[in-house]
């Protein structure tokens, strides 16, 4: 979860009460406190309340919930007259731009920190480190309207920020800090994106930098954001900027975005709405709510709202992209009312609690490969085929195998793991800076033709890691496992032929080890030899369902 420091003096200005009422009420709203300081506080958020990554959203929902300013707040944008002709050429590339132009700002120091603190933390969660989204934010006087979005080669030259020289798209990748940090972007292109105006000035090359001469300085009053991606994460990002800046008092003016078949204005800072039954709302909650106690609460987490026969019509605001279901509203209504107010009731069914076999099995597994040398990783039950199946040079199964999202957010997680090992390579591919060798396990859920299956894999990775050392571990860890096991040739595609091995308990195949192929570690990008091995204990152990 992303890290947010907050100013004290900030903070207690924008909200209008002191610290020690911000920091008794701030895990009320669903922030964990890291540390307090004299001058600052880090605080930290779930992912999915990117509006408080920034001391003005925090200030917002703080108002609301202490009861200074409570309910839908208005976002007035005025009609403007700038234009982004977007050409055909960004389509294979990066298709989706939307900006706006916000005037009137104070700018400090304070403002600019914010800034870019809120901007890398938005790039991090919605624009999953850049791939998906990324935000530019330019001093408006340098620029010449309508602005250009077109594609370039590799040779095109400009002076990127905090450079007094120019560099080509090649270069910026290869020297730049932020090049060579998000190259892995744009590595496979032959054309690059760019936002240029309409003096043919460079004002950014996303999702990778900005110009240098369109940076904000304490002279800037007046800026223009552009956000490029490729989905509605593009519009909620421009959404959370630009009612943060509203909050400073700056005045939003639209963008017209021309495409070669459409033409977009944004941003949209309307509320949407959604239904909530106030049927489903007590079921959920667990205890009886008066209407008006649910309109206070709603106000409290400032959501506008309208009282209909047997359900609520809610309005939400712009920047709350968290808000996919009324299950989402609900959770805000108990956190309006207070945590804290809801009383504790002892379950009507008496029954005394012990540990699932499930995790019983878990737990000595856990310990078992602890005990062999490894570091356990816990990693993320969604994925994709491409991880899983593509990558490990695995042929993509029957679609009865695998459990696929139905509404995905983004193209990594469209399916639940079937196996862990992708994505025990995944955590190595990302971890390729830290020293050798580097021996991980997890044992977990997976879900395969609609059922749990509790597996455990590992990896190693140093120079020298080879067959003999799979074959060893797998030896030493089937042995605190007591089970009688021999080995058969495998056919997996993910290992080498010849140094890979199927794992076979009772006559029955329980999983498989041996020396991860070349190209499995050139799709990861991973530079050293890689041991791996994965096992469905459910194969073997009875420990029930899990529910």
């Amino acid at each position: 979860m992303p890290v947010v420091t907050l100013y004290w003096d900030e903070l207690e200005r924008l909200v209008g009460v002191d610290r020690e009422t911000i920091l008794s009420n701030l895990p009320m709203i669903g922030c964990d406190v890291e540390r307090v300081e004299e001058d600052h506080l880090d605080v930290e958020f779930f992912p999915n309340r990117p509006d408080l990554y920034s001391v003005e959203g925090v200030a917002r929902a703080l108002r609301g919930f202490l009861g200074i300013e409570t309910g839908y707040k208005n976002y007035k944008v005025k009609s403007g007259d700038w234009k982004i002709i977007v050409e055909e050429s960004v389509k294979d590339v990066r298709p989706r731009i939307c900006g706006c132009v916000v005037k009137g700002l104070k700018m400090s120091d304070e403002l600019i920190r914010s800034l870019m603190e809120v901007q890398e933390d938005l790039h991090w969660t919605i624009g999953r480190n850049r791939r998906k989204m990324a935000i530019g934010v330019h001093d408006l006087r340098v620029l010449e309207f309508p602005l250009r979005y077109t594609t370039v080669d590799g040779n095109f030259s400009f002076v990127p920020l905090d450079f007094e020289e120019e560099m080509s798209i090649e270069e910026i990748l290869k020297k730049h800090p932020k090049g060579k940090e998000y190259s892995f972007i744009v590595k496979d292109f032959e054309k690059f994106p760019i936002i240029l105006d309409s003096n043919g000035e460079v004002v950014s090359f996303p999702p990778i930098i900005n110009a240098n001469r369109t940076r904000l300085t304490e002279k800037t009053t007046d800026v223009f954001i552009d956000v490029t991606g490729f989905d509605k994460n593009v519009d909620r990002a421009l959404n959370i900027i630009a009612t943060m800046l509203a909050d400073r008092g700056g005045v939003v003016e639209s963008v017209e975005v021309i495409y070669s078949n459409s033409v977009e204005v944004t941003p949209d800072l309307s509320p949407s709405k959604m239904s909530v039954d106030k049927e489903e709302i007590v079921s959920l909650l667990g205890f009886e709510i008066s209407d008006g106690e649910i309109i206070s609460a709603l106000e409290k987490m400032r959501y506008g709202v309208n009282v209909r026969d047997t359900y609520f019509e809610v309005l939400v605001p712009p920047y709350r992209a968290d808000i996919m279901h009324p299950w989402d509203i609900v959770e805000d209504i108990a956190i309006g009312y207070g945590y804290d107010r809801i009383k504790p009731d002892y379950p009507k069914t008496a029954t005394v609690g012990k540990a699932h076999e499930w995790n019983e099995l878990r737990e000595i597994v856990k310990e078992i490969m602890i005990g062999l040398g490894y570091t356990e990783v816990i990693t993320f039950t969604l994925t994709s085929e491409r991880v899983q199946y593509e990558k490990m040079r695995r042929n993509k199964p029957k679609p009865w195998y695998y459990t696929p999202v139905m509404h995905p957010l983004t193209e990594e997680h469209t399916i639940i793991r079937t196996d862990l090992l992708p994505k025990l390579l995944e955590v190595i591919s990302v971890n390729t800076h830290h020293p050798l060798p580097q021996k991980i396990f997890e044992v977990g859920d997976c879900v395969v033709n609609m059922k749990n299956r509790l597996k455990v894999a590992s990896c190693s990775t140093h120079s020298k890691a080879n067959f003999a050392e799979i074959r060893s571990f797998v030896q030493a860890f089937m042995k605190e496992l007591d089970l009688n096991w021999e080995v058969k040739e495998s056919e997996d595609e993910a290992f080498i032929e010849g140094r890979r091995a199927d794992i076979i308990v009772n006559g029955k195949k329980i999983g498989v080890f041996g020396e991860i192929h070349p190209e499995v570690l050139e799709n990861f990008e991973i530079p050293n030899p890689v041991v791996g091995m994965e096992v469905d204990l459910t194969e073997v152990f009875d420990v029930g369902e899990l529910l």
